[in-house]
Protein backbone atom coordinates (compact mmCIF):
# COMPACT_ATOMS: atom_id res chain seq x y z
CA UNK A 1 0.00 0.00 0.00
CA UNK A 2 1.13 3.66 -0.68
CA UNK A 3 1.83 6.44 1.35
CA UNK A 4 -1.47 8.24 0.75
CA UNK A 5 -3.60 5.01 0.88
CA UNK A 6 -1.96 3.82 4.28
CA UNK A 7 -2.52 7.54 6.24
CA UNK A 8 -5.79 7.83 4.44
CA UNK A 9 -6.70 4.02 6.34
CA UNK A 10 -5.36 5.57 9.64
CA UNK A 11 -7.52 8.33 9.07
CA UNK A 12 -10.42 6.17 8.72
CA UNK A 13 -9.87 3.53 11.65
CA UNK A 14 -8.94 6.81 13.77
CA UNK A 15 -12.82 8.05 12.92
CA UNK A 16 -13.53 4.89 13.40
CA UNK A 17 -12.03 4.59 16.72
CA UNK A 18 -13.39 8.07 17.62
CA UNK A 19 -17.35 7.53 16.38
CA UNK A 20 -17.16 4.42 18.92
CA UNK A 21 -15.90 6.25 21.95
CA UNK A 22 -18.41 9.28 21.18
CA UNK A 23 -20.87 6.43 20.89
CA UNK A 24 -20.09 5.10 24.98
CA UNK A 25 -19.51 8.78 25.62
CA UNK A 26 -22.75 10.27 24.33
CA UNK A 27 -24.70 7.68 26.59
CA UNK A 28 -22.97 8.00 29.25
CA UNK A 29 -22.76 11.70 29.35
CA UNK A 30 -26.37 12.47 28.85
CA UNK A 31 -27.72 9.98 31.04
CA UNK A 32 -25.74 11.71 33.76
CA UNK A 33 -26.58 14.88 32.56
CA UNK A 34 -30.34 13.66 32.52
CA UNK A 35 -30.01 12.06 35.95
CA UNK A 36 -27.65 15.06 37.81
CA UNK A 37 -30.71 17.44 36.00
CA UNK A 38 -33.38 15.27 36.98
CA UNK A 39 -32.19 14.88 40.56
CA UNK A 40 -31.15 18.31 41.07
CA UNK A 41 -27.69 17.94 41.63
CA UNK A 42 -24.70 20.44 41.65
CA UNK A 43 -22.83 21.30 38.26
CA UNK A 44 -20.13 19.32 39.75
CA UNK A 45 -21.87 16.33 41.00
CA UNK A 46 -23.54 16.06 37.76
CA UNK A 47 -20.24 16.33 35.56
CA UNK A 48 -18.50 13.56 37.79
CA UNK A 49 -21.80 11.44 37.38
CA UNK A 50 -21.79 12.26 33.29
CA UNK A 51 -17.91 11.43 33.04
CA UNK A 52 -18.24 8.24 35.38
CA UNK A 53 -20.96 7.28 32.92
CA UNK A 54 -18.86 7.94 30.05
CA UNK A 55 -16.34 6.11 31.11
CA UNK A 56 -18.47 3.32 31.87
CA UNK A 57 -19.90 2.75 28.74
CA UNK A 58 -17.01 3.77 26.36
CA UNK A 59 -15.10 1.08 28.00
CA UNK A 60 -18.20 -1.37 27.71
CA UNK A 61 -18.63 -0.78 24.24
CA UNK A 62 -15.27 -1.50 23.63
CA UNK A 63 -14.90 -4.98 25.54
CA UNK A 64 -18.23 -6.21 23.94
CA UNK A 65 -16.44 -7.48 20.51
CA UNK A 66 -13.12 -8.20 22.47
CA UNK A 67 -14.58 -10.97 24.40
CA UNK A 68 -16.17 -12.57 21.27
CA UNK A 69 -12.83 -12.65 19.35
CA UNK A 70 -12.43 -15.27 22.73
CA UNK A 71 -10.61 -12.81 24.97
CA UNK A 72 -11.00 -13.26 29.03
CA UNK A 73 -12.80 -10.48 30.48
CA UNK A 74 -10.03 -9.55 32.52
CA UNK A 75 -7.31 -9.52 28.94
CA UNK A 76 -10.60 -7.66 27.78
CA UNK A 77 -11.03 -5.04 30.13
CA UNK A 78 -6.77 -4.07 30.10
CA UNK A 79 -7.34 -4.01 26.00
CA UNK A 80 -10.30 -1.00 26.90
CA UNK A 81 -8.21 0.50 29.22
CA UNK A 82 -5.42 0.61 26.67
CA UNK A 83 -7.65 1.46 23.96
CA UNK A 84 -10.22 4.09 25.22
CA UNK A 85 -8.78 5.86 28.61
CA UNK A 86 -6.65 8.56 26.95
CA UNK A 87 -9.97 9.27 23.60
CA UNK A 88 -12.66 8.78 26.78
CA UNK A 89 -10.64 11.33 28.86
CA UNK A 90 -9.92 14.16 25.76
CA UNK A 91 -13.33 14.04 24.42
CA UNK A 92 -15.04 14.27 28.40
CA UNK A 93 -12.52 17.29 29.11
CA UNK A 94 -13.27 18.72 25.88
CA UNK A 95 -17.22 18.31 26.41
CA UNK A 96 -17.65 19.36 29.45
CA UNK A 97 -15.64 22.46 29.30
CA UNK A 98 -17.48 23.81 26.43
CA UNK A 99 -21.29 22.66 28.64
CA UNK A 100 -19.91 24.81 31.73
CA UNK A 101 -18.07 28.03 29.01
CA UNK A 102 -21.57 27.86 27.21
CA UNK A 103 -23.74 30.32 29.80
CA UNK A 104 -26.43 29.10 31.11
CA UNK A 105 -26.10 25.27 29.07
CA UNK A 106 -25.70 23.31 32.37
CA UNK A 107 -28.59 25.28 34.50
CA UNK A 108 -30.74 25.11 31.41
CA UNK A 109 -32.56 22.07 31.98
CA UNK A 110 -33.42 18.89 30.13
CA UNK A 111 -36.52 20.70 28.25
CA UNK A 112 -34.05 23.35 27.07
CA UNK A 113 -32.98 23.67 23.25
CA UNK A 114 -30.10 25.72 24.86
CA UNK A 115 -29.02 22.25 27.17
CA UNK A 116 -29.49 20.01 24.15
CA UNK A 117 -27.56 22.24 21.62
CA UNK A 118 -24.87 22.74 23.78
CA UNK A 119 -24.57 19.05 24.67
CA UNK A 120 -24.34 18.18 21.03
CA UNK A 121 -21.89 20.95 20.02
CA UNK A 122 -19.61 19.85 22.69
CA UNK A 123 -19.98 16.26 21.72
CA UNK A 124 -19.13 17.37 18.02
CA UNK A 125 -16.01 19.59 19.06
CA UNK A 126 -15.11 16.97 21.24
CA UNK A 127 -15.16 14.58 18.17
CA UNK A 128 -13.13 16.90 15.78
CA UNK A 129 -10.71 17.11 18.70
CA UNK A 130 -10.29 13.93 19.47
CA UNK A 131 -10.17 12.21 15.90
CA UNK A 132 -5.98 13.42 15.83
CA UNK A 133 -5.33 12.45 19.23
CA UNK A 134 -6.60 8.55 18.34
CA UNK A 135 -5.42 8.62 14.74
CA UNK A 136 -1.86 9.64 16.95
CA UNK A 137 -2.01 6.76 19.18
CA UNK A 138 -3.21 4.33 16.16
CA UNK A 139 0.34 5.11 14.52
CA UNK A 140 1.93 4.07 17.07
CA UNK A 141 0.20 0.65 17.63
CA UNK A 142 -1.63 2.46 21.10
CA UNK A 143 -5.35 3.35 21.22
CA UNK A 144 -7.56 1.64 19.23
CA UNK A 145 -5.07 -0.42 17.25
CA UNK A 146 -4.70 -2.52 19.91
CA UNK A 147 -8.26 -3.59 20.08
CA UNK A 148 -7.85 -4.20 16.21
CA UNK A 149 -5.85 -7.19 16.84
CA UNK A 150 -8.74 -8.76 18.42
CA UNK A 151 -11.55 -8.08 15.70
CA UNK A 152 -12.12 -11.23 13.93
CA UNK A 153 -10.70 -13.35 16.52
CA UNK A 154 -7.09 -13.00 15.10
CA UNK A 155 -5.31 -13.33 17.86
CA UNK A 156 -3.25 -16.63 17.11
CA UNK A 157 0.14 -16.25 18.18
CA UNK A 158 -0.41 -13.04 19.48
CA UNK A 159 1.48 -12.63 23.06
CA UNK A 160 0.76 -10.92 26.21
CA UNK A 161 3.76 -9.24 27.68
Amino acid sequence: MNHAGAQSNLTKLAISATLHCLTGCAIGEVLGMVIGTALGWSNLSTIALAVTLAFVFGYALTIRPVLKSGLPLRAAIGVAFAADTVSIAVMEIVDNGIMLAVPGAMEAGLGSWLFWVSLAFALAVAFVITVPVNRWLISRGKGHAVVHQYHGGGHEGHHHH
